[in-house]
């Protein structure tokens, strides 16, 4: 088997780290702005909603970080590969820890990865394989931020806009730029599990717009949906979320998920997954996924058409006279127009290989993933070069690669 070529850090690495800093900022400061919003006009109770989520995002987030940076620390050799700077400031554990606790972490492995990416990039110093490790690991709290904050703040502000039948600028800045961070974190992720696959051509831009396309489609619709149902029966939209979410830790409790290194950290793992399947679908575990997949979408429509039906018929007649029919008719459309795009992107958008590491003679040069055996893809090397490879996204590359794999014997498993 050849040896994997992982691939090395860009300047488009470091453009998204930079443009990750800048939104976490411009996402921060737009928080705080919707939140004294709320408070001056005296709407008390989503402002304390609001803050809420921000804070819970905010701990989640860190206690990840705060996992990543000890289990790093723990691998052979990686402070001596990586010069001391598993974040802003090295081998300071106490000091790192308590920028965790400040809720500082995030930041400051933000700042951490443009320094190493710009003495990569710009300074041509050595120490490629640690900034892209850096930003595998920022893509992934991204996308836990994303779904802990940005998804429900979404839903509260269209929640918020049905209530009070009015909206104001600021809410719908909010909306238009939480959908769509949440959908391009999703292509951002894709992106990082991309850069696991040896020997295979960049994600062209036909194909990223189309993985964004569906993940917008299939996720706008779910917190439309979970907004419209919250607007007629406030009270039990918590009790629809703890209840499904009560069903999805323990789903991916039996998958067996094996992402974290300790107990506790793959529990806060599973809790997170819970939270993210009440939005949109995320693989965790290996093998078979289609199935999974199937059910979970086939779930998601039969929740979903419960929900507005039952928006439906709650819903104020004079108040919603001028939208509810185009809701009615637009959301289940919409979202079935998703599943299609995402069928489509994996019939045709998917990328390819171009050069298989381990192939038939007789098979063509260009295959697609569906027809290249999982054992090509050196992922789970255990040479030196291996240890640099980020094990948290690689397993998650693992995962969602294989799921479009043909096993040996022939059966698909996607």
């Amino acid at each position: 088997m050849e040896r994997a070529t992982f691939s090395k850090y860009s300047w488009i690495d470091f453009v998204f780290s930079v443009i990750g800093v800048c939104t976490f900022l411009v996402d921060w400061g737009s928080d705080v702005w919707v939140a004294t919003e709320f408070y001056s006009r005296g709407d008390f109770f989503w402002f304390g909603v609001l803050v809420g989520l921000m804070v819970l995002s905010s701990v989640v987030v860190q206690l990840f970080s705060w996992f990543w940076l000890k289990y790093d620390r723990e691998l052979p050799g990686f402070r001596e590969l990586t010069g001391g700077g598993t974040v802003l400031f090295g081998d300071r554990v106490k000091l790192s820890c308590l920028l965790h606790v400040l809720q500082l972490g995030f930041l400051c492995r933000l700042i951490s990865a443009i320094r190493q990416g710009f003495r990569v990039w710009w300074w041509k110093q050595e120490g490629s394989e640690y900034a892209v490790y850096l930003t595998h690991d920022l893509s992934m709290l991204r996308l836990i931020e994303t779904f802990y904050e940005s998804a429900p703040q979404l839903t509260l502000m269209i929640y918020v806009m049905l209530c009070t039948n009015k909206a104001r600028t600021v809410q719908f800045v909010s909306i238009a730029a939480s959908t769509t961070s949440i959908a391009w974190m999703v292509v951002d992720y894709h992106r990082s599990l991309r850069s696991f696959l040896p020997d295979k051509a960049q994600q062209g831009w036909g194909s990223s717009l189309m993985y964004f396309l569906w993940n917008l489609l299939l996720i706008a619709p779910r917190v439309a949906v979970l907004a419209l149902f919250a607007s007629v029966l406030p009270r039990y939209i918590a009790v629809h979320f703890f209840v499904l979410w009560l069903v999805f830790v323990y789903w991916a409790w039996r998958q067996r998920t094996d992402f974290m290194d300790s107990v506790s950290g793959e529990w806060l793992y599973r809790a997170t997954v819970g939270l993210i399947w009440y939005f949109s679908w995320f693989n965790v575990a290996e093998g078979r996924t289609r199935g999974r997949s199937i059910i979970y979408h086939s779930f998601i429509i039969a929740d979903g058409g419960t929900l507005l039906v039952t928006w439906w018929c709650y819903r104020d007649p004079v108040q919603s006279e001028s939208y509810a029919l185009a809701l009615l008719t637009t959301l289940p459309l919409t979202y079935l127009l998703g599943v299609f795009l995402k069928a489509v992107y994996y019939c045709c958008f998917h990328p390819k290989l171009w050069r298989p590491p381990v192939r038939d003679p007789e098979l063509p040069n260009d295959l697609p993933d569906a027809e290249v055996s999982y054992r090509d893809f050196s992922i789970q090397d255990s040479s030196l070069s291996s240890q640099f490879v980020n094990k948290r996204m690689a397993c998650h590359a693992t995962y969602f690669y294989r799921g479009l794999i043909k096993n040996t014997d022939g059966s698909n498993s996607a």
